[in-house]
């Protein structure tokens, strides 16, 4: 269906990762992948990494071409441009401590939290399969602490993990606590991400749109999930993956196939 679309014009390509371009929590992505990457910037061809996970982790899953890319990390509370910072948006101090107070209450549970900076992430759990998946997974910077607000540091984004689904803990108790006061969201299945009220993939792109002079009608976006969905508003070419929920794929101009099925690589051939 998508080699029917006319991608006229496209100056800037984006796209989320986890649940989009591979499956959750994968360490690497495909050297067809990279390899096209490279071929579009060649090409003439902006090409950006827009993801809730921190820029350690996007970066060293495309190292062969970090250097060509552009960045939005944290959900959009982290711009990188030719390997620098462009935007930091820090969470304030007193939504860290209220939400920390909130989030620690479900420890006993088998929940965990991952507290980002704009350089590393701390972790208050002990669990050995959490630190895997945080540190050898997808592959952060990663520093154990007993006590996250104990660091002086400025945190952009805190995330709250449980395997398998915390979907009804967050939908039912942690986005309606919040969602008026931060940009509180499901990320997946198994996470809910907390950021400063005004930071959404969507914003960050704006950001880099008017920076590069390049508007919505030039550019194209892929994305799975509810924090995707302010990206894919951003752009006139915007796509969601077949296995997005309905909620994303209403707010996309168009679908691809999942990502099990190469769904944006086969729509990134399209513009070779």
């Amino acid at each position: 269906m998508e080699k029917e679309i006319k991608h006229a014009g496209i100056k800037l390509i984006a796209t989320d990762v986890d649940g989009t371009l591979v499956k959750d929590s994968s360490r690497e992505v495909s050297q067809e992948v990279i390899g096209t990457i490279q071929q579009l910037v060649d090409k003439g061809y902006y090409f950006m990494i827009a993801s809730g996970r921190q820029y350690g982790s996007i970066r060293k899953m495309f190292a062969p071409v970090n250097r060509n890319l552009l960045y939005i990390a944290e959900n959009g509370a982290h711009i990188i441009k030719d390997g620098q910072n462009y935007a930091v948006t820090k969470m304030k101090r007193e939504d860290v401590t209220a939400i920390m107070a909130q989030l620690r209450g479900f420890y006993p549970e088998g929940c965990h939290v991952v507290a980002s900076t704009d350089h590393g992430c701390f972790l208050e759990s002990k669990d050995a399969d959490f630190i895997h998946l945080i540190r050898d997974a997808y592959r952060n910077d990663v520093t154990l602490t007993d006590d996250i607000l104990a660091h002086d540091v400025d945190i952009v984004k805190l995330a709250i993990y449980k395997k398998g689904s915390i979907r009804e803990v967050g939908e039912k108790i942690l986005v309606p606590a919040w969602k008026d006061k931060v940009k509180v969201c499901m990320a997946g299945e198994e996470w809910v991400d907390f950021m400063d009220a005004s930071v959404d993939k969507g914003n960050a792109m704006k950001v880099v749109q008017e920076g590069l002079g390049i508007t919505p009608q030039e550019t194209m976006v892929f994305g799975d999930n509810e924090n995707d969905i302010g990206l894919l508003k951003s752009a006139a070419y915007s796509y969601a993956v077949e296995n997005a929920k309905e909620i994303v794929k209403s707010a996309a101009a168009y679908t691809c196939p999942p990502y099990w099925e190469n769904g944006v690589l086969s729509v990134l051939k399209t513009l070779l």
